[in-house]
C-alpha cells in the first residue's frame, strides 16, 4: 500500500482549485501539475497565475512542482488528485464531461495499488457511479482490489486572501478504511487547519453539495425579502442591519447569485434527488428566485428611467462589474450576463466596465468586449453590479459623473448610501 513516503503525486486540473493545492504539495514533495490548457501551463512555467489565486512569490516556493500538458509525464505517478470543473449545461443539468474525460485518461495511467482522489463537486454517489467505471473500463483493473479512490471536496473561495487552502479545514474520505486513513494523512501533511474524515465517499460528496445549497437557500430568502420590502417602500439594507443586532441573525445580503459553486451545486443535488424519485421543492424554489434576480433588477432600472422620462431604446447604460464576485477575475456563471441579455432586448446600448476582467476571456465566454476606460457624462443608466474595491474608491460623486445630467444609478451591492443612489436592491 502507498505511504506518504512513497507518494508520487499528480494534480489533474490547474484552475482555481488545483493550482493552490499543487503549490502547497509542491513545497513538500514532488508533484506533477497537469492541465490540458497549454497556454495556462506555459504561463505557470513562466511563473504567472492569471487567476490571481497564487502570487508569483508563492509559485516560486513550490520548488518540487512541475507543470505539463503531456499525459506521458503522469505515468510515474501513483496518486492522482482530480480538480477539473463540474458545471451545469444550458438545461441546468450536471455536466460531468470534464470529469468523465479525466477519469478515462487516468484509466490509461493507473497501475495496481494507485489511488485516485476527486475534489470536483458532484452529487452523492457520482464518484463510484460515474468516475470509477471509466477508470475500470480503460484500465482493466478492479476497483478496491487493484486501485482505490478518495474524495476530498474543494473549499476554495476565489479572490479570498484570508481563507486559503491551508487554513480551511478539509473533509476527506476513502473507498476503504485503509485508504481513508491514507487520504486523510496526505491532506494533513499540507492542511494546517486539519481534516475531518468522513465515513464514506458518499458522505463527503453530500457534505460538499449541501454547503453551497444551504447558502443558496439563505440568499434566496433574503432576495425574496428584498422584493417584499421594495414594494413596501422600505430600504432592505436598513432592515437587515436592524435585524442583525440580534446575536443569531445570519448576515446574508440580497444580490445576483452566480459563480462556480452557489449558483451550480444545488442543481447537482436536485438532479440526484429527482433521479431517486424525490422532488426537492425548497431548493428548486430558491434556485428559481435567485436565477430571476437579474431580470428583476433590469425591470426596476427601467421603471426608474421611465419615471425620469428617459427613453429605453438606444439609451446608454453602464454596468460596473462583470465577474461573479468582488476582487477576482472569475467569470464563471456570472449572473451579470442575465442583466446584459435582458437590457439588450429593450434595445439599449450597453457598456460593461470591469478592471478585473481579461478581455479575451470575456469575448470567448460571453461575446462581450468590456470598455477599457470610463467617460464622464455618457450614460442614461448606471448599474453597480459588483463591489470591486476600485468602485468603492470611486465614491458616489465620481460614479454619478459618469452619467448624463438626467440619469439613473442603481446599486445592487450596497456600495453607496441610500440617499446617494436612485435605488438599491
Amino acid at each position: 500500500m502507498i505511504t506518504l513516503d512513497t507518494t508520487k503525486l499528480a494534480i489533474i486540473g490547474l484552475g482555481y482549485v488545483g493550482l493552490p493545492l499543487a503549490v502547497e504539495f509542491g513545497k513538500k514533495m514532488p508533484v506533477v501539475g497537469f492541465d490540458i490548457n497549454e497556454p495556462r501551463v506555459k504561463d505557470l512555467i513562466l511563473g504567472t497565475d492569471s487567476t490571481l489565486e497564487v502570487s508569483n512569490e508563492e509559485l516560486k516556493e513550490a520548488v518540487q512542482l512541475k507543470y505539463t500538458s503531456a499525459e506521458d509525464e503522469l505515468k510515474n505517478c501513483n496518486v492522482y488528485i482530480v480538480t477539473v470543473p463540474t458545471p451545469i449545461d444550458k438545461n441546468k443539468n450536471p455536466d460531468l464531461t470534464s470529469l468523465i474525460k479525466a477519469s478515462a485518461m487516468l484509466g490509461t495511467l493507473v497501475s495496481v495499488g494507485d489511488v485516485v482522489i476527486y475534489e470536483s463537486t458532484v452529487y452523492p454517489g457520482a464518484t463510484e457511479e460515474v468516475c470509477i467505471p471509466e477508470i475500470e473500463k480503460a484500465s482493466g483493473l478492479k476497483f478496491n482490489q487493484d486501485f482505490y479512490a478518495g474524495y476530498s471536496p474543494e473549499r476554495i473561495n476565489p479572490g479570498d486572501k484570508e481563507h486559503r487552502v491551508t487554513n480551511i479545514l478539509k473533509v476527506t474520505a476513502g473507498s476503504t478504511p485503509e485508504i481513508a486513513d491514507y487520504v486523510d494523512g496526505l491532506y494533513k501533511s499540507v492542511i494546517v487547519a486539519g481534516t475531518h474524515k468522513a465515513s464514506s465517499l458518499k458522505v463527503a460528496e453530500a457534505a460538499k453539495v449541501i454547503e453551497n445549497t444551504q447558502r443558496d437557500v439563505n440568499i434566496a430568502l433574503i432576495n425574496e425579502l428584498a422584493l417584499i420590502f421594495n414594494r413596501l417602500g422600505i430600504d432592505t439594507e436598513e432592515v437587515l442591519k436592524a435585524a442583525g443586532t440580534k446575536w443569531n441573525f445570519l448576515p446574508f445580503r440580497p444580490g445576483l447569485v452566480g459563480g462556480h459553486c452557489i449558483g451550480v451545486d444545488p442543481y447537482y443535488l436536485t438532479h440526484k434527488a429527482q433521479e431517486i424519485g424525490y422532488n426537492p421543492e425548497m431548493i428548486l424554489a430558491g434556485r428559481r428566485l435567485n436565477d430571476n434576480m437579474g431580470s428583476y433588477v433590469v425591470s426596476e432600472v427601467i421603471k426608474l428611467m421611465l419615471k425620469k422620462r428617459i427613453h429605453i431604446a438606444e439609451a446608454n447604460i453602464l454596468i460596473l462589474g462583470l465577474t461573479f464576485k468582488e476582487n477576482c477575475p472569475d467569470l464563471r456563471n456570472t449572473r451579470v450576463i442575465d442583466m446584459i441579455e435582458e437590457l439588450d432586448q429593450y434595445g439599449a446600448n450597453i457598456d460593461v466596465y470591469d478592471p478585473w476582467v481579461d478581455t479575451a476571456e470575456a469575448q470567448h465566454e460571453y461575446n462581450i468586449t468590456p470598455i477599457e476606460r470610463l467617460e464622464n457624462g455618457s450614460y442614461d443608466g448606471i448599474i453597480l453590479a459588483v463591489s470591486h474595491d476600485q468602485f468603492k474608491e470611486m465614491g458616489a460623486a465620481a460614479i454619478h459623473n459618469l452619467g448624463k445630467n438626467n440619469h439613473v444609478l442603481y446599486d445592487i451591492k450596497y456600495l453607496l448610501k441610500a440617499d446617494e443612489v436612485d435605488a438599491r436592491l
